[in-house]
């Protein structure tokens, strides 16, 4: 088994971006780019990415989908669309960052995140510290956005955050993110799926069985 045959077979069986599980179509435009950042914060907290997507959807389906949307609705409603995403450990202090962050995000970039990327000018520490200033992103929500806005933003491209190099080491993939890159040409879902193989035993088994 090659590295390219784990690659593709990962790849095959288990290529989908979180931001696709989060029904997100993810496009340069403000709308999905927001709820990406919303899909970032849900994941970084320490609950199973499953239930992060699933209160995303959950969130959306609210029409909770701009800053304005968000910033709009009650506490108690995104504590509610919370909820029904199973999203209930953090949803408190979740529901306040994220009205306070719409709110920021309207302020600071008029509720457009590509205004961000503009101030920042391909620097990606610049933009990781313009990021980290909405409430409840940290260096790890940071993260999973740029490894899924790499899509759409390709100067970040490519992007192997340690979560997704934990991945490729379980399914002895190199370690090194321009030696993954080879093995790809769409880092961002490759990216994803190697987190999936670090956050499930049960990926690295499928592949490691199909790519024989």
């Amino acid at each position: 088994m090659t590295r390219a045959d784990t690659a593709t077979t990962l790849l095959d069986r288990h290529g989908t971006t979180y931001a696709a599980e989060a029904d997100i179509t993810l496009r340069d435009t403000p709308q999905p780019l927001y709820q990406l950042l919303v899909l970032s914060l849900l994941l970084s907290a320490r609950i199973r990415a499953d239930v992060a997507t699933a209160a995303a959807r959950a969130l959306f389906a609210h029409g909770l989908r701009s800053p304005k949307a968000m910033e709009g609705a009650s506490w108690q409603e995104r504590v509610d669309a919370l909820g029904e995403g199973h999203y209930r450990r953090y949803d408190e202090r979740t529901a306040t960052q994220l009205g306070e962050g719409a709110g920021l995000i309207r302020e600071e970039w008029s509720g457009d995140l590509r205004k961000a990327r503009e101030k920042a000018d391909g620097d990606e520490k610049a933009l990781a510290s313009e990021l980290r200033e909405v409430p409840g992103i940290g260096p790890t929500g940071v993260d999973i956005f740029l490894r899924e806005a790499q899509s759409v933003w390709p100067e970040y491209a490519p992007r192997f955050d340690p979560k997704a190099l934990q991945g490729a080491a379980r399914l002895g993939l190199p370690e090194d993110p321009r030696r993954l890159a080879r093995l790809t040409d769409d880092p961002a879902t490759f990216a994803a799926a190697l987190v999936r193989a670090a956050l499930d035993k049960k990926v690295v088994e499928d592949v490691k069985e199909h790519a024989r």
